[in-house]
C-alpha cells in the first residue's frame, strides 16, 4: 500500500535469509502485509549458489551452506515442500540440499512473498506513524520491523546508542573463505566430501556429487576453516583461490593446471562463534525485532527456528508454520 510517498506495509522484514524468509511466511499466511528487503540481488543469504558458463556448458557452486539435517518435524516438512533433495553422499545422516542448486530451497520458500532486492537499508528511525526505513528505493513505512542481518551490523544501521545493541555487542562471528573450482569429467574425485578442522580447507565437497548437477564439470567446493579465513580476509579474490586451488588439489589428487574454472567468495559473517542463546530480541514496545542464526547456532535450522519464533512471539500463537 502507498501512503503519501512511503509504501506500506504491517511488517517489514530486513534481511532474506533464512530466519527473514521464514518468518515473513508465517506472518504473511496468518494474514499480515509484509515486504522484506534485502541488499542483494538473490534471497537465501548464505544458502548460496553461484552458476557459472563454462565452455563446455553451465555448472553450479553451493558456496554458502553446503546442506540440511533437518531435527525439528516442522523444519523437516517445509524442507520437503520446497523440493530437497537427499545427497547419497554415504553419510549416517541424512543430508538435503536443493536441487540445482542450495537456493532452490529459499526461492521455494520465499514464494508469494513481497521481496524488493538490491534494497539496502540507509536508515531506520522510529516516528509517531510507525518506524520509517530509507532506502534507495524509496521510504517504507511499518508499526513492526524485524531485522534478521548479522549480529555485527546491527549497530551500524540501529545506531551504537540503541538499547538492543548491548545485547548483541559481545557476539562474534568467524569468517569462512570459499574456493569453487571445476575440472574436466574425468578429473580425480577421491570423495563426495571431507571435513578436517585440522586442514587450513576444513571442508571439501564434490559439488557435482549433488542431485541435479550439470555433468560437463567435476566441481569443487572447498571452505577454509575459521582461524585460516580470518588471517587471509582482506585478501582479494583472486589472491584468495591462488592460495586455496593448490591445497584443494593436494586433496583431491589434482593438478591446478587442469583447473577450467577457480574463484572464491568471501563470507565476512559465516557463522556465530558463540550464539546469543535465545531466538530473538526484542524492543520494550515490541516493534523491533531481531533474529537469524546467530541467536542460535550456526545451522540453518536455527535461523530458521529464529524467524519462527518471532512470528510466533508477534502472533501470540503457540505454533506457527
Amino acid at each position: 500500500m502507498v501512503q503519501g510517498d512511503k509504501l506500506h506495509s504491517d511488517v517489514l522484514v530486513i534481511g532474506a535469509g533464512m530466519a527473514g524468509i521464514t518468518c515473513a511466511r508465517a506472518l504473511a499466511g496468518a494474514g499480515q502485509s509484509v515486504m522484506v528487503l534485502d541488499k542483494g540481488r538473490g534471497i537465501g543469504g548464505r544458502i548460496a549458489t553461484r552458476r557459472v558458463a563454462l565452455p563446455a556448458g553451465e555448472v553450479s557452486f553451493d558456496h554458502g551452506a553446503q546442506y540440511v539435517n533437518p531435527r525439528d518435524a516442522g523444519f523437516a516438512r517445509e524442507l520437503e515442500q520446497a523440493g530437497a533433495a537427499l545427497w547419497q553422499d554415504g553419510a549416517d545422516a541424512p543430508h538435503l540440499v536443493g536441487a540445482p542448486g542450495m537456493t532452490a530451497l529459499a526461492r521455494a520458500m520465499a514464494a508469494g512473498l513481497d521481496i524488493r532486492q538490491s534494497c539496502e537499508v540507509t536508515a531506520l528511525v522510529q516516528a509517531r506513524d510507525g518506524w520509517q526505513v530509507s532506502t534507495a528505493q524509496g521510504v517504507f513505512l511499518a508499526p513492526r520491523v524485524i531485522v534478521t542481518i548479522p549480529a555485527p551490523q546491527v549497530a551500524g544501521l540501529l545506531g551504537a546508542d540503541h538499547p538492543l545493541v548491548e545485547g548483541v555487542a559481545a557476539l562474534r562471528m568467524q569468517p569462512c573463505l570459499t574456493l569453487m573450482a571445476a575440472f574436466p569429467p574425468d578429473s580425480p574425485r577421491p570423495f563426495m566430501h571431507r571435513y578436517d578442522t585440522a586442514h587450513p580447507l576444513a571442508w571439501i565437497a564434490q559439488n557435482s556429487s549433488k542431485p541435479a548437477r550439470s555433468a560437463v564439470a567435476t566441481t569443487w567446493v572447498a571452505q577454509a576453516g575459521a582461524d585460516w579465513s580470518a588471517a587471509h580476509l582482506e585478501l582479494t579474490p583472486d589472491q584468495i583461490a591462488a592460495e586455496l586451488l593448490p591445497l584443494l588439489c593436494d586433496a583431491i589428487g589434482a593438478d591446478p593446471r587442469h583447473a577450467t574454472y577457480a574463484s572464491a567468495h568471501r563470507w565476512r559473517y559465516a557463522r556465530v562463534a558463540q550464539p546469543l542463546g535465545q531466538p530473538f530480541l526484542h524492543s520494550a514496545d515490541r516493534s523491533l525485532y531481531l533474529g537469524g542464526d546467530w541467536c542460535l547456532g550456526a545451522r540453518v535450522e536455527d535461523a530458521w527456528a529464529s524467524g519462527r519464533a518471532i512470528a510466533r512471539a508477534i502472533l501470540g500463537q503457540a505454533h506457527v508454520g
